[in-house]
């Protein structure tokens, strides 16, 4: 944990449990302006979020922000909850942290974050402090972010928090075609690199879907294919190549992120292995 204390920040913190909150009325997201703070002010607001996905917009940031994420979900469960925030591609004004017991650990600075990144963090680590940076001129200021609640499911990794390019072992690969948002058996039609964004863009022909959470395929009509585009990190070097693949993944910030892609004849190998010694987690039609 980083300790971050320059005299605004602990001044402000010293006064947090004083200031006067001010509360949103929809649980899911938050949208307010720093105008209402009076000027050369340390209060800061408590915003109170409740929902497993949601927004906020904070137009003029003046003073700070802490926002409490407090799902609705069994306490136990809350020990493998991670939360996900994806700044908007414009936000400015302020620099997002992390705040536990009075110390600070840098989550987002203001000019740092790029386009479409996406930065998580586990529950037990505290809640988003949000402050202000210094402005000769705020009225084209707004901090604004997407955040989602991602529940880690035991012996299945999340391609937002976790490597991503390694390849996923049997039991991942079992794993995913059962609790995945989308599975999908299919051809890569052609991937497409974007440098700014750091990702590569996949599309694929998809001759069997076998679940999707949102409309991620879409059906061609007369040939009963689907077609659809999953992401991935540019990193992982993904190229088009012969052969069916299994495409499985989550749906995050409403984006297809490709999790575990076995060739298909791989994941039949294996299922049918793990089907013979009574190992696999669902059943599906492997043939």
């Amino acid at each position: 944990m980083i300790n971050l204390f320059p005299g605004c920040l602990l001044a402000t913190l010293v006064l947090l449990r004083a200031a006067a909150a001010q509360y949103s009325s929809d649980q899911c997201s938050w949208r307010g302006s720093g105008l209402t703070h009076e000027p050369h002010t340390r209060d800061v607001e408590q915003v109170y979020l409740r929902c497993s996905e949601g927004s906020l917009e904070w137009l003029y940031p003046t003073g700070a922000l802490i926002v409490n994420l407090r799902p609705n979900v069994v306490p136990a469960s809350t020990k493998y909850l991670s939360i996900c925030i994806k700044p908007s591609k414009d936000s400015k004004g302020a620099n997002i942290y992390l705040e536990k017991s009075g110390d600070l650990k840098v989550l987002v600075r203001e000019q740092d974050h790029s386009p479409n990144q996406i930065y998580c963090y586990g529950n037990e680590e505290g809640s988003l402090f949000i402050e202000a940076t210094p402005q000769l001129d705020i009225s084209r200021k707004i901090t604004a972010f997407q955040y989602e609640l991602v529940q880690q499911r035991i012996g299945m990794r999340s391609p937002l928090l976790s490597a991503p390019c390694r390849p996923c072992s049997d039991a991942e690969v079992l794993l995913a075609v059962c609790s995945s948002d989308f599975v999908a058996r299919g051809t890569i039609q052609d991937v497409t690199h974007n440098a700014d964004l750091q990702e590569s863009l996949i599309n694929v022909v998809a001759d069997k879907l076998y679940r999707q959470k949102s409309r991620i395929f879409y059906s061609t009509g007369r040939s009963k294919r689907w077609l659809g585009q999953v992401r991935t990190p540019l990193e992982c070097g993904v190229r088009p190549g012969d052969g069916e693949f299994l495409f499985t993944g989550s749906l995050h910030f409403g984006e297809a992120r490709l999790s575990c892609a076995p060739r298909f004849k791989d994941f039949q190998r294996l299922y049918h292995e793990a089907k013979g010694r009574g190992e696999n987690p669902c059943e599906v039609a492997a043939d």
